[in-house]
């Protein structure tokens, strides 16, 4: 995933300060409302940025506001020594650090336990911190660069990566981060962790070798959304708005998977997904999905038959079917993040396919 450094373009498509000594004598005598604006424009990657340490898009958010009020309260002391981005980066990432001590690694239903079958109750949910939470592509990844970069770092917020994040200990968690994912040099990273360049070379190994060991990578290539992906997605929103089984069949591989943060309960195979669709899972009957964009992935809002929200839904694709179904129903808190109205407004105009995987 390597395509930048700290003095440059990120993966995500976000600019580096324009001069590395950009902040000395001008910076400090900067109008408030321009140095606001300088602070503003790095606010989407850094937020990306605290995502993938917290696995969360409401942390992540908290995270970034309380560095935007601590870079402002101390921007007068600034003095140049590094670009605006990488102060920025070092204030985020002791921010990351300080929520991290003392806290449980979220996870998703299938890091917890093995998979349940239908008849298994469903149990009680567990607290919003257990889970890595869904976040909208618009709030981590810059509109604006190289689509190849973009490509690139749609692929660091998928679901499962964010999840492998996590089981890092959160200094090589930022190490990886920083090294594979935005590019930074280990001298870079160093400075920015007062820490050796020999210290962020072991770091990262024992991270790479981590997330090796989960079957994950920093350099997965970008999968974009293909012309088949898009059929896919069509035909599986129309078999899931008619709840036709026989079409939905066609469509889940035999071993994907669904899950339903904020419930430890999820389900592996085709068969017990359709059982539990027609089953417990019989309110899902004349649902309205509406496109979002969501880790880099295809999503959705799905709505009940009366119009109120039940999940976000976030799908993994993969040979012409459909592999994950991840539906998330903190809806009195994901609906708004994502921008969904609290009723279903009626089918959106044009493509039904979430834009958000296919650019």
């Amino acid at each position: 995933m390597k395509r930048s450094s700290a003095s440059g373009t990120t993966a995500a498509g976000g600019s580096a300060a324009s001069a590395p000594n950009e902040g000395e004598r001008g910076e400090q005598a900067a109008p408030q409302g321009e140095v606001a604006d300088r602070l503003e424009a790095h606010r989407t990657e850094l937020t990306g940025y605290c995502y993938r340490m917290l696995g969360s898009a409401f942390e992540a958010e908290d995270a970034v506001q309380e560095t935007m009020v601590r870079a402002w309260r101390a921007h007068d002391r600034f003095e140049g020594r590094s670009s605006l981005r990488s102060w920025l980066y070092r204030i985020a990432t002791n921010v990351c650090l300080d929520l991290l001590k003392g806290s449980q690694r979220r996870a998703r239903p299938m890091d917890l336990s093995s998979p349940s079958s239908v008849d298994t109750p469903i149990g009680t949910g567990l607290p919003e911190a257990t889970w890595i939470g869904p976040v909208p592509d618009g709030r981590v990844l810059v509109s604006a660069g190289d689509p190849a970069e973009t490509a690139v770092a749609r692929e660091s917020i998928r679901l499962a990566f964010v999840s492998a994040l996590q089981r890092l200990a959160p200094r090589q968690r930022a190490v990886l981060i920083l090294r594979e994912v935005l590019s930074w040099s280990a001298a870079e990273v160093a400075e920015l962790l007062g820490s050796s360049v020999a210290s962020v070379n072991s770091a990262l190994q024992r991270a790479r070798a981590t997330l090796a060991a989960g079957g994950e990578s920093a350099d997965a290539p970008p999968r974009p959304l293909d012309d088949a992906q898009r059929s896919l997605l069509t035909r599986y929103v129309d078999a899931f708005e008619r709840f036709d089984m026989d079409a939905l069949t066609a469509l889940l591989h035999e071993d994907s998977t669904l899950s339903m943060p904020p419930y430890e309960l999820w389900l592996r195979g085709r068969a017990d997904i359709l059982k539990w669709l027609l089953g417990p899972g019989c309110g899902c009957e004349g649902s309205h999905l509406v496109p979002v964009a969501a880790n880099g992935r295809p999503a959705f809002g799905q709505y009940r038959a009366d119009g109120s929200p039940w999940a976000i839904q976030v799908i993994e694709t993969e040979g012409g079917h459909v592999t994950a179904l991840q539906s998330f129903l903190d809806t009195e808190r994901l609906f708004p993040l994502f921008g969904l109205p609290p009723r279903y407004a009626g089918p959106p105009e044009g493509d039904r396919t979430p834009a958000a995987a296919g650019s």
